[in-house]
């Protein structure tokens, strides 16, 4: 005697059981990551915490001259004045939304723009490929810092200014990262046979080449963040990023560095948040090499 079938309503949702899935394997992996990356992520999420609710952690306005310039620590002003008087804890909290939030939306920027054309370049190969890489080379000639100044005189120093000049020249790295991992995919046979099969070149783009290539990507991503991130504060500390009187943690240490002949060690907060972050970055990004590498030593 056969058993009959369950109702059709009874058997589990295909979907919600690999979403399940995907969402334990996130988890064990956060579980039983390595202390650095648990800090790594810990460091980040405090980033992200501060800078989207900076209005109610800051005790002050952004801009506003709360007392007289370069007052020290204390009761009413945590962190002291910065030379106009404005308070530095508040400069603190308001510069982390600003400069991590703009060297957030340039790397985003930079990987659309690079990502596409080196992907494009990989796929199309030929006249174009040779054509985009030359651009590239042209443009990798000349000393990133250096050239984003020069452009940034030239245009001016508007937030959005900041953004294209940055995002175009870093994207420049991304473009050949890029290019190199997808030249590896394209020859494999499973796009070859998806090209025999008849597929359009955005399905194969972006259901057999971006998948391959997410992984290296991903951690590029993290990399490449932090190298936007240190040039934005160094163009900030050179009065070429981000402009009064928005804050901005490079500007904060351009501001308050005379306060170091005087061993007063202000200046070195900002740049000790600059550091952090960037120490953080990098542990989440080598714990998630380390993962998809396939190896299983600690880290």
């Amino acid at each position: 005697m056969t058993t009959p079938a369950p109702p059709l309503e009874n058997l589990p949702n295909v979907a919600d059981t690999l979403q399940i899935t995907r969402a334990q394997r996130i988890l064990r992996g956060l579980w039983t990551a390595p202390l650095s990356a648990k800090l790594g992520l810990l460091i980040i999420l405090v980033y992200v915490f501060v800078a989207l609710f900076a209005p109610w952690i800051a005790p002050f306005g952004e801009s506003e001259i709360v007392g007289k310039k370069y007052l020290p620590w204390g009761e009413e002003y945590f962190l002291g004045t910065d030379n106009l008087g404005r308070d530095m804890l508040t400069r603190l909290v308001y510069g982390a939304r600003n400069t991590v939030g703009i060297a957030l939306v340039t790397t985003v920027y930079a990987f659309v723009l690079g990502g596409t054309l080196g992907i494009i370049a990989a796929v199309l190969g030929g006249w174009i490929d040779q054509l985009l890489s030359r651009m590239v080379d042209v443009l990798m000639a000349i000393p990133a810092l250096i050239f984003a100044m020069l452009l940034l005189s030239i245009f001016g120093t508007s937030v959005l200014s900041l953004i294209l000049i940055i995002g175009l020249l870093d994207a420049t790295r991304i473009f050949r990262i890029t290019r190199a991992v997808s030249l590896n995919v394209v020859v494999m046979d499973f796009v070859e046979a998806a090209r025999l099969r008849g597929e359009k070149l955005a399905w194969i783009t972006l259901r057999e080449i971006l998948p391959s290539i997410s992984a290296p990507l991903a951690a590029e991503f993290g990399i490449r963040f932090c190298f936007v991130f240190l040039t934005i504060s160094a163009l900030s500390f050179l009065g070429l990023g981000i402009q009064p009187p928005t804050a901005d943690w490079g500007s904060m240490v351009r501001d308050t560095a005379d306060l170091i002949t005087f061993e007063d060690y202000t200046p070195l907060i900002p740049a000790a948040a600059i550091a952090l972050l960037t120490i953080g970055v990098n542990f989440v990004v080598d714990w998630f090499l380390h993962q998809t590498s396939g190896l299983k030593d600690e880290l």
